[in-house]
């Protein structure tokens, strides 16, 4: 339910996101799950846009993606994600009434937040071309997915139904579902994976989630978009 930043009606919800970033990504498949409108105002990374001093009075670390909701700004996707589900709770809720299956949610949710995107997203191996070698990215990525897989693994292995932790979709999914996007343009052999490789089947089902894509974003480069 993305409008693109051209659009002459204003939306309520403004999100600042960029077509290819997986914490964007989160948050967009959390709106149109939730069936919210919002204003896609697209910050292009490589061009360095998060570092402008626009966007950098809504979020200083320069990071997308933001969400603006009337005069609230608020950066980091967790943040967010949790936001919108205090919001709109009844709007397809993101989190189960279980709290063991809620705490399952965090802590997967956690794992790719903490232990997995910030190891591959563009600043840290544009860090490692430089102070490395541009050679060393791809193996570097590699490496902590595969890490995090493996413990994703292990721990949805008794908690997954159709979706990670059952069969309906909660917070989990909006971390798993883009990751696994990640991971496979970085490459990586999913058939070592077969309960991830099985959510993400699921998730190719989903029209929020497929809405949500990169490729599917008002501004993904034309070249991508095919």
């Amino acid at each position: 339910m993305a409008s693109g930043s051209g659009d002459k009606k204003e939306s309520e919800l403004k999100l600042y996101s960029y077509w290819r970033s997986s914490c964007s990504f989160r948050v967009r498949i959390a709106l149109n799950l939730k069936g919210l409108k919002y204003e896609y105002k697209a910050v292009n990374l490589l061009k360095g846009e998060q570092f402008s001093p626009e966007f950098t009075k809504l979020n200083p670390i320069g990071y997308v993606p933001v969400l603006v909701d009337g005069d609230l700004v608020l950066s980091d996707s967790f943040a967010i994600l949790l936001y919108l589900e205090e919001k709109y709770p009844h709007h397809h809720p993101l989190l189960p009434q279980d709290l063991h299956k809620k705490s399952i949610n965090f802590q997967a949710a956690n794992i790719v937040s903490s232990s997995i995107q910030p190891l591959q997203n563009l600043a840290t191996l544009k860090y490692i071309e430089e102070k490395v070698s541009p050679d060393k990215q791809l193996a570097f990525a590699k490496h902590h997915i595969e890490k995090g897989f493996v413990a994703l693994e292990r721990l949805l292995k008794d908690y997954a139904g159709k979706f990670a932790t059952g069969d309906e979709v909660f917070l989990a999914d909006l971390f798993l579902a883009p990751q696994i996007h990640s991971a496979i343009r970085f490459k990586m052999d999913m058939t070592q994976f077969p309960v991830l490789s099985r959510l993400n089947e699921a998730y190719n089902e989903i029209p929020a989630f497929q809405d949500a894509m990169p490729e599917k974003q008002p501004d993904t480069p034309l070249t991508s978009a095919s």
